[in-house]
């Protein structure tokens, strides 16, 4: 599958998928398995090197919708089909010290897949970016291909991370100073999708030395109340708080926000992320912009890979090949934005009458 090997940010991808930052990259265990079973690289989960403590309860749950009764539950129901995922699960609680010889012996094992460290630390203090100066240094010291810089989990603690900086352009400049001093490779920034001003963030973070930009990671939302219990579907102690929704679910927005940056930034990279199940959704991303491709809630729900879509990585290489050769397609570059073009403003949508004047009126 020639056709699938891709440059990306200076990096050679035997293929353009790659597993997201999440519990299917939590260990070394399911980095290696991903590998083995054939993805092109792995955005290890979030690594930091402030405290972590997970909520007492479930961190992520699987939503399904009814086929007969259309409305959405986590209840296992025979009629059922995916929707979408739900967490409030926080970065990873292994310390940097343990994932340092693992990231070594995962490079190690596969020198040609790509191996992405996502980290994270504070803003607004000095201590802070050297913290992500740290973080960025150890990890490429152990043999990172690159780095994805994680400002968009839209549930943590602190004020000074994630999602919470990520529409302040002066603190996306100044991490990225902080990291393209501290180490020379292929940095990609992962920004919140819940901004109106996305694109002023992605051309602060592009400007500031950003190899690319990673989104959508998942949106702000609430778990479902059962009208029967009065319970929320996941909770602890009765209570709750806002989480991530991804996959199916957010891929419309996600193509949406894939398309905003790349047409404002056609000649940048863009690693497109939300709702892909299968070859379907990945051609959308690509044709949108996008020149890689990550995937998190699919492989979680594939039954028997230990979350690591094992089967599911077999059907995107195969279906995206067979497209490739019977479209006469010979790289991904050649198809990323084809759908660019066609994209328009609401006003250049044609009309019936051919004088609408988008809302305005006519001059007399």
């Amino acid at each position: 599958m020639e056709k699938l090997a891709t440059t990306f940010t200076g990096l050679n991808f035997v293929n353009p998928f790659v597993l997201a930052s999440a519990p299917p990259t939590e260990s070394k265990k399911k980095i290696l398995r991903a590998f083995e079973a054939g993805w092109g690289g792995v955005v290890t989960k979030t690594i930091g090197l402030h405290p972590v403590e997970n909520v007492a309860g479930p961190k992520t749950i699987f939503q399904r919708v009814s086929t007969e009764k259309p409305y959405i539950s986590r209840m296992k129901r025979s009629d059922t089909v995916s929707h979408s995922s739900w967490n409030w699960e926080l970065i990873s609680d292994q310390p940097l010290e343990l994932w340092l010889p693992d990231l070594e012996e995962i490079k190690n094992t596969y020198p040609d897949r790509m191996l992405i460290a996502s980290i994270m630390a504070g803003a607004g203090n000095n201590e802070e970016m050297d913290n992500w100066a740290n973080l960025a240094k150890a990890c490429v010291s152990v043999g990172c291909d690159a780095l994805e810089l994680n400002m968009s989990c839209p549930h943590m603690d602190r004020k000074d991370m994630g999602a919470n900086i990520a529409n302040d352009e002066d603190i996306i400049r100044s991490i990225l100073q902080a990291v393209t001093s501290a180490v020379d490779v292929p940095i990609w920034v992962k920004l919140t999708p819940s901004t109106s001003t996305l694109v002023d963030a992605a051309g602060a973070a592009y400007d500031a030395g950003a190899a690319s930009i990673s989104l959508c990671n998942t949106f702000p939302s609430l778990p479902l109340m059962d009208p029967e219990t009065m319970k929320f579907e996941v909770e602890v102690d009765g209570l709750v708080t806002s989480g991530g929704l991804g996959g199916l679910a957010i891929l419309h927005q996600a193509l949406q926000r894939v398309c905003d940056i790349s047409k404002a930034y056609p000649d940048k990279a863009i690693s497109g992320i939300g709702g892909i199940r299968g070859f379907r959704e990945a051609f959308n991303f690509i044709a949108n912009g996008a020149g890689n491709l990550q995937i998190c809630t699919a492989a979680m729900e594939e039954k028997g890979s230990g979350g690591v879509g094992v089967e599911l990585i077999k059907e995107l290489t195969c279906d995206l090949n067979e497209f490739m050769e019977r479209k006469g397609y010979n790289s991904i570059e050649e198809l990323r934005g084809v759908a660019r073009d066609r994209i328009v403003e609401h006003a250049q949508v044609r009309r019936k009458s051919g004088k609408y004047n988008g809302g305005h009126a006519l001059a007399s």
